[in-house]
């Protein structure tokens, strides 16, 4: 059965779990064949065993895109085991919060380097495979989607850094959209809230507590309702771009 992908190659950053697996499964469903990047290596290989059990293609690349040398092997890598390179998808990313004032620095300082250096790291290297995708590839139009956060629209007390990246992020994704679309290359920003994955499971006791608490009653998005958001995404027509979604649980306010 054919898909609407089909021909297409995709690499997935931060593919090992939650919003990375739940998409790269999706995308291979769809027709595309998928590189999947990550830290560790034994889950991204079970990932890509379960895409090619569903008669997918997958290939695995560990890799840290915090460091550039690794962002831009990884894309080059995908090149060069897949043929080329139609979709981007910038999912990899920490969430690391508390009050500001006893903060560790080595938490905002990670933050810094996975959700904005490790982004436009693999963003800066893709993008002459995806305009040349746009320019060559059976569909004639090439995505970015940068997975972002409601934390990118709204501040909140005791997320100011994570804040600050994912702020950074809508912005680099504006402007780079206005460079160009005029090429069919489509930059996407996709802002989750509450989702159920492993995100929060990295902070500290008592920063977990807090947002295990904040979201008690709350019936949280799962990574396939985000997944699912990014097929649609990257599916439209050629004439058709979407720019910006925000993906909130029903029952959360803020």
């Amino acid at each position: 059965m054919s898909g609407p992908l089909d021909g297409t190659a995709a690499l997935v950053t931060g593919a090992s779990s939650g919003i990375g697996t739940a998409t790269a499964r999706h995308l291979a469903d769809l027709g595309a064949a998928v590189a999947l990047a990550a830290r560790r290596t034994d889950r991204l290989d079970e990932v890509a065993d379960e895409i090619r059990k569903r008669d997918g293609r997958a290939v695995t690349l560990t890799a840290d895109i915090a460091d550039e040398a690794q962002a831009r092997q990884a894309v080059e890598d995908t090149v060069a085991d897949l043929g080329r390179l139609d979709i981007l998808i910038n999912n990899a990313g920490v969430m690391l919060l508390g009050p500001a004032a006893d903060a560790p620095l080595e938490e905002w300082q990670r933050m810094v380097q996975v959700n904005l250096l490790g982004l436009l790291y693999c963003s800066q290297a893709a993008l002459p495979h995806l305009l040349a995708a746009a320019e060559d590839g059976p569909r004639r139009v090439a995505d970015m989607v940068n997975v972002s956060s409601v934390a990118g629209r709204v501040a909140r007390a005791g997320s100011g850094v994570y804040n600050a990246t994912k702020h950074a992020v809508g912005a680099f994704s504006e402007a780079l959209r206005q460079e160009v679309t005029q090429r069919h290359v489509r930059v996407a920003l996709v802002e989750p809230g509450a989702t159920n994955t492993e995100l929060s499971s990295h902070n500290r006791d008592a920063v977990r507590e807090t947002i295990r608490s904040r979201f008690a009653d709350t019936e949280r998005l799962e990574a396939d309702d985000i997944a699912a958001t990014i097929d649609f995404i990257v599916t439209r027509p050629r004439r058709m771009a979407v720019n910006e979604v925000l993906v909130r649980p029903t029952e959360q306010e803020g």
